[in-house]
């Protein structure tokens, strides 16, 4: 097979493996430019939590279509995580990527959160961030880049 038939990147489960390590690369790497972040490690290791995070509040629909949208490795974090029983709002959220991150503090998280779910609509697109967020509490289209139209009730 010549590598010039493969698409630089590919989310299906029977990718090669080349793929599916450029889809993930690329998105540590927007990750680390987004974030400022010293080293690609520092950046892996932000997104991994905060995908894993997030991977407990996107249910349904939206976290099928959320893990086939994502390279095969983000997909898995999503997808291995066990449904939260209870919403949290935005800022509980950041809070509790500050808890699984070690010396985070809320504004480290805050910013983490922010570099890391601010790096997805271009890989997700608009449509699926729009359903996710329609699912989460209000203050999570800031985390993502979003003005947050949405009227206080």
């Amino acid at each position: 097979m010549s590598t010039t038939t493969v698409p630089r990147v590919t989310t299906g489960r029977d990718a090669p493996q080349a793929a599916v390590d450029d889809g993930w690369s690329r998105l540590v790497e927007a990750v680390r430019e987004s974030g400022l972040y010293p080293t690609r490690s520092k950046a892996e290791q932000v997104t991994r939590t905060v995908l894993a995070a997030l991977g407990t509040h996107v249910t349904g629909d939206e976290r099928v279509d959320l893990a086939r949208a994502l390279p095969t490795e983000a997909a898995r974090l999503i997808a291995s995580q066990i449904p939260a029983t209870q919403r949290l709002t935005a800022a509980r959220f950041v809070d509790e990527v500050a808890s699984r991150t070690p010396g985070a503090t809320p504004a480290t998280a805050r910013w983490d959160v922010s570099s890391v779910l601010g790096a997805l609509p271009p890989l997700i697109g608009d449509d699926l961030v729009t359903r996710i967020l329609a699912q989460l509490p209000t203050g999570y289209a800031l985390l993502f880049g979003r003005a947050d139209l949405t009227p206080a009730s």
